[in-house]
């Protein structure tokens, strides 16, 4: 035990007692801190900087062509069921891809190029929809469409949120599983009848070819520790 005589005149005495008062002091401080990084959800950090990264892959669902008549509708359902444990990716988009060619009919007559058809796609999972269109130009095209429900910027340091709210924008926690249907439209374009007597074209659809494809996004979380020159 010590006595007031000690911590005046003994130095091992003097500093035994910082020690004792550093630890008393620093051990609650650490575990308040530590306690306050702990977000509501079990082993989540709370409001910090947050570096995010992830990559997108592209899981094929779907591929096929489909001869579309000049302004009809092609649509078709497709079932993550059809993909081996679909539900241990994080799916968070359907990308619709598709190519076309021309089949325009003309007469030997005929003067000039063929006209451009357009034709369009659209992607859609639950309430959520997206649609573009391309042009074969009187010859070949391509284009894509995507529908996507998770935050593509949530990317990079993320500061001002909980890991969890960073989780919520870029996880679709199961909601990609299920039906995802995509639609295929064509509207056909004939070239110029020239010469208008003895030139006839013809143009009743295209055929088009698709690739549906799921997005998934794979991501890491890591708190952010700016490192400055000294």
């Amino acid at each position: 035990m010590w006595t007031l005589d000690d911590l005046k005149t003994d130095r091992d005495t003097q500093i035994t007692a910082i020690c004792i008062g550093f630890f008393l002091i620093a051990f609650p401080l650490y575990f308040s801190v530590a306690a306050s990084g702990v977000d509501g959800a079990a082993g989540l950090g709370g409001v910090r900087d947050y570096e995010v990264s992830g990559e997108l892959t592209f899981v094929q669902l779907d591929a096929g062509t489909e001869y579309v008549a000049d302004g009809q509708t092609w649509s078709e359902t497709f079932n993550t069921d059809s993909i081996d444990s679909a539900d241990e990716l994080n799916i968070v988009g359907v990308r619709l891809t598709l190519s076309y060619g021309e089949d325009e009919d003309s007469t030997a007559a005929c003067i000039g190029g063929n006209g451009a058809d357009t034709i369009s796609g659209t992607a859609s999972h639950l309430n959520i929809s997206n649609t573009g269109e391309g042009q074969n130009n009187g010859g070949n095209g391509a284009h894509d469409v995507s529908a996507e429900w998770y935050n593509s910027s949530m990317t990079g340091v993320i500061s001002g949120l909980t890991e969890a709210e960073i989780i919520s924008e870029i996880d679709s926690m199961g909601a990609g599983l299920g039906d995802h249907m995509v639609e295929i439209s064509v509207t056909a374009i004939t070239g110029g009848q020239v010469p208008p007597i003895a030139c006839q074209r013809t143009d009743d659809g295209e055929d088009v070819s698709y690739v549906v494809e799921l997005i998934v996004f794979d991501y890491t979380i890591a708190p952010f520790i700016e490192i400055t020159d000294v």
